[in-house]
């Protein structure tokens, strides 16, 4: 039968009360919990800081020995400068010679030295300055073809990894960490040929809100030159 296209539709259906109130609901649950979850970490890390920080801190130095009532972040902002101060004292001539007599105590400590030279490789690696280690987000074929998982693209392979890779005929090799969904904090270390990693433009940060979304939050974006096509 067709419908007399004279005939109105019918009136569209309107949700009960408990299907409004289960919508108000996880409405308001997508506002607030990201909002109390954020105020949630960051008062958890100013705390976690100030019981660090402030028993170190003298007597007479403390403000709260004075005006009697706590002062939320003080250890953390002592903390900073402390760790800033460190870092402007250690580029000269004596703060050098200090650090590398500390570090030469290192080198001859069993157990330490190969933690702390973990470490301090990996700090050096992520933090330095002309680095481009997790900074750039790419694509690669896994578990198999035509499955494609995001990865963080970590560095170019180099030392005795190259060298192997080399004598395979496989010259152009890069490391990418592959994270897991919704934590993103742990995966694996995995090396590819450059040529199979497709390089993405979204930025780290963009990458992550994807996984821990596990792909709700997709990032905007726009192609290289649409802004002046349009």
């Amino acid at each position: 039968m067709t419908q007399d296209p004279h005939t109105p539709d019918p009136a569209p259906h309107k949700p009960t009360f408990g299907v409004r109130l289960r919508n108000n609901f996880l409405t308001g649950l997508i506002i607030c919990a990201p909002i109390a979850i954020t105020i949630w970490l960051t008062w958890t890390l100013i705390h976690w800081a100030d019981s660090w920080v402030k028993p170190y801190i003298p007597y007479r130095y403390n403000p709260e020995n004075y005006i009697k009532f706590a002062i939320p972040g003080f250890g953390l902002l002592i903390a900073v400068i402390m760790i800033m101060l460190i870092g402007t004292f250690a580029k000269n001539l004596i703060g050098r010679s200090i650090v590398e007599f500390g570090e030469s105590i290192m080198d001859r400590t069993p157990l330490v030295r190969s933690l702390y030279k973990a470490l301090k490789q990996l700090f050096e690696t992520v933090f330095a300055e002309r680095s481009t280690s997790f900074k750039k987000v790419g694509m690669i074929e896994f578990p198999g073809p035509g499955s494609w998982s995001m990865v963080f693209i970590a560095a170019d392979v180099r030392g005795e990894l190259g060298h192997r890779f080399a004598e395979k005929g496989l010259k152009d090799m890069v490391a990418v960490f592959l994270p897991p969904t919704p934590v993103p904090t742990a995966g694996f270390l995995i090396y590819v040929e450059r040529s199979k990693v497709i390089e993405l433009d979204m930025s780290p940060e963009d990458a992550a809100k994807l996984l821990i979304s596990a792909g709700l939050i997709p990032p905007d974006w726009k192609p290289k030159g649409a802004a002046l096509d349009g």
